[in-house]
């Protein structure tokens, strides 16, 4: 059993990078095995490490989990960062479900035609302004945190939406004071202000050999 918790996935964002951006919050040292050869994903299959032969896989308190949804509900849970009650948890849950409608956008854009590419790109502004960030704005109107008086798995994936988003459209939270201000306050939080700085595991976006890893390694 690994005493830090080991993630095996791509060395890029996708799926796996709302579970880097959680333990990192929490405060919790993590290690990585990068997955770039069918043959590293095959071996994980034999193994029997993979239930629905799908990465990410989290190696965490004796357990193999995969399915990114279920390793962030256990993260959350774990470390304090899931509400103090169902009620909690449910708002924290919508609120979550909210951001990542728009980190799904942002994430799959790099494997489209170029033409494709920019429609998207245009869809991310257009549903950003108009569907998601009024929603957030709303909620943090004369509050700190999204739900409850602490910080919560929802204020986390806000954070990383709005700095997703804002690589794309850096002029966005220009109508969402709210916003603007929530994104200057939880980034100083230690923990996250940690993984802001250069040289930690929170990845770039997507470069040239990105792509073309994810498309070999599972054959697509």
């Amino acid at each position: 059993m690994c005493e830090k918790p080991m993630l095996y996935y791509f060395n890029g964002r996708g799926r796996a990078e709302s579970i880097r951006w959680l333990l990192a919050a929490a405060g919790v040292p993590f290690l990585e095995t990068f997955i770039d050869t069918r043959e590293q994903y095959e071996k994980l299959l034999e193994d029997g490490c993979l239930l629905f032969q799908q990465i990410p896989m989290l190696e965490i308190d004796g357990m193999k989990l995969v399915q990114t949804r279920a390793i962030l509900c256990y993260i959350a849970a774990k470390y304090n960062l899931y509400g103090k009650d169902l009620k909690d948890r449910a708002h924290i849950d919508m609120y979550v479900e909210g951001t990542a409608d728009v980190m799904a956008l942002v994430l799959t854009r790099p494997f489209l035609a170029e033409n494709e590419s920019q429609k998207q790109l245009e869809l991310i502004k257009d549903r950003t302004m108009n569907r998601y960030y009024p929603v957030y704005e709303k909620a943090l109107q004369d509050k700190d945190f999204l739900v409850g008086d602490q910080l919560s798995w929802a204020d986390i994936h806000l954070l990383e939406c709005i700095l997703m988003v804002e690589e794309l459209h850096d002029d966005i939270l220009c109508q969402f004071p709210n916003l603007l201000d929530f994104k200057e306050r939880i980034s100083q939080v230690p923990t996250i202000k940690t993984f802001l700085q250069p040289g930690s595991p929170k990845k770039p976006i997507a470069d040239a050999n990105y792509v073309p890893t994810v498309l070999r390694v599972l054959h697509l």
